[in-house]
């Protein structure tokens, strides 16, 4: 980026989005409104999605003004009028955000987050919040499912290198880790986030000695407490016993070879060999690593074919997540100046105003069932998933840390029943409609449709 440039959060949005938020202001249309954000319905193989992404987007929001620059970009265009421009020069978000906290599950309908506010703020905001908590969610939603493939072994992000960018990569680290992940290996998430950070080597470092010997000689010299081969440069298993006589050496010196890493070939069978080797020469503590077009379905069946792996590194179908690489996630007017506000279009009707998420448990702790309903209806002994995280245009309580949220999940992961976590889930979790949300919505499709509708 050229030192002329700069990231500009305020402009992160659609053109559309400004020229609404000018017609509003010229009509006087200024009074309170509230936009929900929510997933229309689940991709292929999905039946829940890991809400992230919110702690990024309150922090952005709360900062948010139109600088100088930005203003004199907007005015360039000569498409908007000296009153609305003097109006950005003023803005600050001062409305209210209602969120899941980062970590939690939901499911299709239920809304992630409902902002209420000015009508142009809640406006402003729509690309912004929808590019973010849609990146971040799928993300984290992926990685869960690695997770759940690996059945207690470790996993790895490598997926810097071939996300769609520099931000998507810190977003795949974070939202990784947050769902189980041990760590990345891309180093500015580690220093953002303060997620653990993890690499080996890669083959150019192997090919760039004279022999593969060379190679792990020198590595293990020069980083002699976390020493991790690539042994498949050449044979896999030639590699193998290579690392073996490092990993004597090493022993010898007062030290340890953590673990080898494998990267092609039928890593099921090379595994168990490999594994072999090092327990045949004493060394059935170090690790065996894993890398290489893996992701949940890989992982799944790696470890029904009993492959001998400690740890996958998962890079790029995760940091895509590439069979289904976004989510239908939209950001709807729901209620404006105290009237309810729907939308009616074939497959993305609205639910009318503000909502609450009402969450339901059997006697075993397990989720059982989830009320979308009326921000002030009551669900007796059911547990409400909005939080107030901005309120007045300020922040309600300090920025959760990644640790935090992570564990949040692990305790929404263990509430949630075996025959959602499945790969190719054949339930869907039951969400129903409160009885409130329900009759408001009926009585304003008909005055809706008797207004509109000839």
């Amino acid at each position: 980026m050229s030192a002329s440039r700069r990231y500009a959060p305020e402009l992160v949005t659609d053109l559309y989005e400004l020229t609404m938020a000018a017609s509003y202001l010229r009509e006087g249309m200024i009074r309170e409104a509230t936009f929900s954000l929510f997933i229309r319905d689940y991709p292929p193989d999905r039946a829940y999605f890991v809400c992230a992404g919110i702690e990024d987007l309150v922090e952005t929001v709360t900062d948010l003004n139109f600088s100088h620059s930005s203003l004199e970009y907007l005015s360039s265009l000569e498409k908007f009028p000296r009153e609305f421009l003097d109006y950005l020069r003023r803005f600050r978000f001062s409305g209210t955000i209602r969120a899941m906290p980062e970590g939690r599950i939901f499911f299709a309908q239920e809304p992630i987050l409902e902002v209420t506010a000015p009508l142009i703020e809640g406006q402003i905001l729509e690309s912004l919040i929808l590019n973010t908590i849609q990146l971040e969610t799928l993300i984290a939603g992926k990685a869960a499912r690695c997770v759940h493939a690996a059945r207690g072994r470790g996993l790895i992000d490598f997926s810097l290198r071939r996300t769609q960018g520099i931000q998507a990569g810190l977003k795949a680290a974070r939202g990784s880790y947050i769902a189980g992940f041990l760590g990345t290996s891309n180093l500015m998430a580690g220093e953002w986030y303060k997620i653990p950070v993890f690499g080996t080597m890669a083959h150019s470092y192997v090919t760039s000695f004279p022999s593969e010997m060379d190679a792990f000689v020198a590595y293990a010299r020069a980083f002699p407490d976390n020493t991790v081969l690539l042994i498949d440069t050449y044979d896999t298993l030639s590699g193998a016993r290579k690392a073996v006589q490092v990993a004597k050496r090493m022993r010898d010196e007062g030290k340890q070879l953590v673990g080898v890493r494998l990267d092609s070939g039928d890593l099921a069978e090379l595994s168990k060999q490999v594994r072999a080797i090092l327990v045949g020469e004493g060394f059935p503590d170090v690790m065996i690593f894993a890398s290489g077009n893996l992701d949940e379905y890989k992982v799944e069946e790696l470890v029904r074919a009993g492959a001998e792996i400690d740890i996958f590194a998962v890079g790029t179908r995760m940091g895509v997540s590439a069979d289904s690489p976004y989510l239908d996630i939209a950001y709807k007017l729901v209620e404006y100046d105290g009237r309810p506000v729907l939308k009616l279009s074939a497959g993305k009707k609205t639910w009318v105003g503000r909502k609450q998420v009402y969450r339901s448990r059997d006697g075993e702790g397990k989720m059982k069932e989830d009320r979308l309903a009326l921000a002030g209806e009551k669900v007796p002994g059911a547990e409400p998933l909005l939080e107030t995280v901005v309120e007045g245009g300020r922040l309600v309580h300090p920025l959760e840390t990644p640790a935090t949220i992570r564990e949040r999940f692990r305790q929404e992961w263990e509430g949630l029943p075996p025959i959602y976590r499945e790969l190719r889930p054949r339930h869907r979790y039951p969400v129903s409609i409160g009885a409130e949300l329900g009759a408001l919505q009926e009585k304003t499709i008909r005055e809706k449709s008797l207004q509109e509708i000839d």
